[in-house]
């Protein structure tokens, strides 16, 4: 666009890049950036530098983290019997919020997918396996449940079923607040099939 200068054009396309952020909302983040005081916008522009440069990948689990091993794998009271399978290190954040879970983690980073050209060997399943141990004993598949994220999860179950471990999937269906009119028929389907006792 010719009305703003290139430097104010330069960062609506860098913020543009991001996942989720159209032109419209990549043009309202630079102008409130641009409001901001030299400071604030000399702070934020360290912490991007600074998390960019220091964060990196647990060897073992492969979460986001600034020290090897993580936090979560080098907690002597997190549960090293159970390992919850997830495709990106976001979903063990999502996990961790709800306090439930005192498990470990295995970070996939991305699922099987034929359509984008991703096998098993573009994903951490070696790394996974390698992992299993007499240690070990349950594997929880928490991959989304689409299409990809049920192949891999299947493709995970024939892998370590194998090695005497249990390997279980979490529970898809209606969500809590939904109603049973908006759900799709595999919602529904699978809603039915993880029904379980009250």
């Amino acid at each position: 666009m010719d009305f703003y200068p290139v430097a104010i054009e330069k960062l609506i396309e860098e913020f543009s890049k991001l996942p989720g952020i159209g032109y419209k909302t990549a043009q309202r983040l630079t102008l409130h950036v641009l409001n901001l005081p030299k400071e604030e916008v000399e702070g934020f522009s360290k912490a991007l530098i600074e998390a960019r440069g220091t964060i990196k990948y647990c060897s073992v689990c492969g979460n986001f983290t600034d020290t090897d091993p993580c936090a979560i794998c080098s907690n002597p009271s997190r549960n090293k019997h159970l390992i919850c399978v997830v495709e990106e290190p976001k979903d063990i954040m999502a996990i961790e919020k709800v306090r439930e879970y005192n498990g470990v983690y295995h970070v996939l980073h991305g699922v099987i997918s034929p359509m984008h050209g991703k096998g098993p060997d573009s994903i951490k399943l070696k790394e996974l396996i390698s992992r299993m141990n007499n240690e070990v004993k349950e594997v929880i598949v928490a991959t989304n449940p689409n299409v990809d994220g049920e192949a891999t999860a299947m493709y995970i179950s024939k892998l370590l079923k194998p090695l005497g471990v249990k390997v279980t999937r979490i529970a898809h269906g209606i969500p809590v607040g939904g109603d049973l009119e908006y759900a799709d028929e595999v919602t529904l389907s699978k809603a039915l099939e993880g029904r379980k006792e009250i």
